[in-house]
């Protein structure tokens, strides 16, 4: 008679105890060398039905709990049939082979298939698959160019395509370490539609963060702030972007220091909101710039020169980089012009490209009408020559219009010199 699925435990328990105190009998009886099988209990090396009934009556009670009812109808058979055999067999009667049960991992091994684990990276592969594998290059761990890592990093590409010139960014130690970490949608694509609100044109991105690279460590409010504050003082987005394409470094001033820059030149030059504008405008590099040159170019307008302030005024707002410009280039400019070329000072603030034209020109056309007898830079004589387009037409035009001689003389001369 089949027992119920409710009965089994406690049938297995009382079956595994009279089970267990005749293994120890036979142990007394046989001090043979035998197999450990469970909690100290030894068995013959030729393993009776009993001791079968013993390995699997464990197993079937450890999970049992698993099973389904049709499960436990077919354990229930074999418990019977094994334990129709549980009586020790008799020292007479030959040994009988033992019976191989199914263990519990032939039972379950159908259940397991849906969980297979995931290949190890170490598990051996075939030289099929090994051909099939396609590595790419390897990173390399330290370069000199940024070059070796165009084809690693989709940023650099991407900023290659923009026209940046990485040759001349990784001359700088911190550059590469920076665009390297950089992701392009994350840290870069939003300043570059700033900067295109702004009025740069694609063209013009490339030249720009070759010179500024160091922008993209900026943050992006930090550079809309800047750029509000610009607005503010009434430059227009036209304005902006002009300045920014001179002075690539403007944005990455903070707003304190270009109002305190605005503030210092209309100060110091005595100039009106106007035209401290018009001046930063065109010399953006004022605001960025060091402000050292510029005070020392005004004491040399007024010392040394000897320029009144309304004089200097005018000469600057027309020449911006007069305040930039080098110290020894401008008073040998000024002592040739006003001491040999004899053009007094108010001649001189009328025309102040001199001062931003090269020497040697100067000289060259000078003494060329000096020969001919035609260097008159007084306008109330007759023969003026304006010290402006002494400077800046052509030779051809100068030849022709001022000193009245063909540019081949004007050559035979130069070879004179």
């Amino acid at each position: 008679m089949a027992l119920s699925a409710q009965q089994i435990p406690r049938w297995l328990n009382s079956v595994k105890l009279s089970s267990f105190m005749t293994a120890l009998q036979l142990r007394k009886g046989f001090q043979r060398p035998g197999k450990t099988l469970l909690c100290g209990v030894f068995a013959q090396p030729h393993a009776s039905s009993e001791d079968c009934f013993l390995q699997w009556g464990f197993r079937t009670y450890r999970t049992s709990s698993m099973w389904n009812s049709s499960q436990s109808a077919n354990s229930s058979r074999r418990e019977i049939n094994c334990a129709q055999s549980t009586l020790l067999p008799s020292v007479n009667e030959p040994p009988q082979k033992t019976q191989k049960m199914p263990g519990l991992d032939s039972e379950l091994s159908l259940e397991g298939l849906d969980d297979v684990p995931p290949l190890s990276p170490l598990q051996p592969i075939s030289d099929e698959e090994a051909v099939q594998i396609i590595a790419g290059p390897p990173l390399p761990p330290s370069s000199v160019t940024l070059r070796d890592y165009v084809d690693h990093s989709e940023t650099l590409r991407k900023l290659v395509l923009l026209g940046v010139d990485l040759s001349k960014i990784e001359k700088h130690p911190d550059a590469a370490n920076l665009l390297l970490r950089l992701d392009f949608e994350k840290d870069i694509k939003q300043m570059l539609l700033l900067l295109k609100d702004l009025g740069i044109e694609d063209t013009q991105l490339g030249p720009f963060l070759t010179k500024n690279y160091a922008i993209f460590s900026e943050d992006l409010e930090n550079l809309k702030t800047r750029v509000a504050y610009l607005q503010s003082k009434n430059f227009s987005k036209a304005d902006i972007a002009q300045m920014v394409r001179n002075a690539p470094f403007l944005l990455s001033f903070s707003a304190e220091r270009l109002d305190n820059r605005l503030g210092f030149f209309q100060k110091e030059l005595k100039l009106s909101v106007k035209k401290t504008r018009d001046l930063v405008i065109r010399l953006p590099r004022l605001l960025t710039g060091s402000l050292e040159p510029v005070k020392e170019n005004m004491k040399v307008f007024q010392l040394e020169l000897g320029f009144q302030q309304n004089e200097i005024q005018h000469m600057i707002t027309k020449i911006p980089k007069m305040l930039t410009a080098n110290k020894r280039k401008l008073t040998e400019t000024f002592d040739y012009v006003h001491n040999v070329m004899r053009v007094p000072h108010h001649v001189i603030v009328r025309f102040p490209q001199v001062f931003n034209t090269r020497l040697f020109k100067v000289k060259e056309r000078h003494l060329f009408l000096a020969y001919l007898g035609r260097a008159q830079y007084d306008p109330t004589e007759p023969n003026y020559i304006s010290l402006d387009k002494l400077v800046s037409v052509p030779d051809g035009i100068f030849c022709e219009g001022m000193a009245k001689a063909s540019i081949q003389d004007f050559e035979k001369f130069l070879k004179t010199l």
